[in-house]
């Protein structure tokens, strides 16, 4: 079960640009509150991003609910890789009641892949 939940201050403004799809790909960095009080940054994008996804600014505090994945790539000749969220929502934290379902249904999903491990268990 792949999913992910962080809540965190974007470190820079959005970064908006659009895929040759047509999609929109909206890009942020995410600080968190690490171990022992340091800050850690996490890549964050979201794919099919709604217009106002690109409205968030540095320093606001926003809940990220997706999954981690690892991206390979070329540069320069040689492979590279990246680990970053991949977003199903970011909202701003004020947004009580919709952070609250999306981090409900981000639990939804891992009961029902936990149930799903427990048949046949016995």
């Amino acid at each position: 079960m792949n999913v992910v939940a962080l809540r965190g201050r974007l470190a820079r403004p959005a970064e908006q640009r659009f895929l040759p799809s047509g999609d929109r790909l909206v890009a942020y960095e995410v600080s968190v509150q690490g171990p022992e009080g340091r800050a850690e940054t996490a890549p964050v994008v979201w794919f099919g991003a709604p217009a106002t996804a690109g409205a968030l600014d540095a320093d606001q505090e926003v809940v990220v609910v997706g999954r981690i994945r690892r991206r390979f790539f070329q540069s320069g000749g040689v492979t590279q890789s990246r680990t970053e969220v991949v977003a199903d929502v970011v909202l701003p934290v004020g947004q009580a009641k919709r952070v609250a379902g999306a981090l409900r249904a981000a639990a939804e999903r891992v009961q029902a892949a936990s149930e799903g491990d427990q048949v046949g268990v016995g």
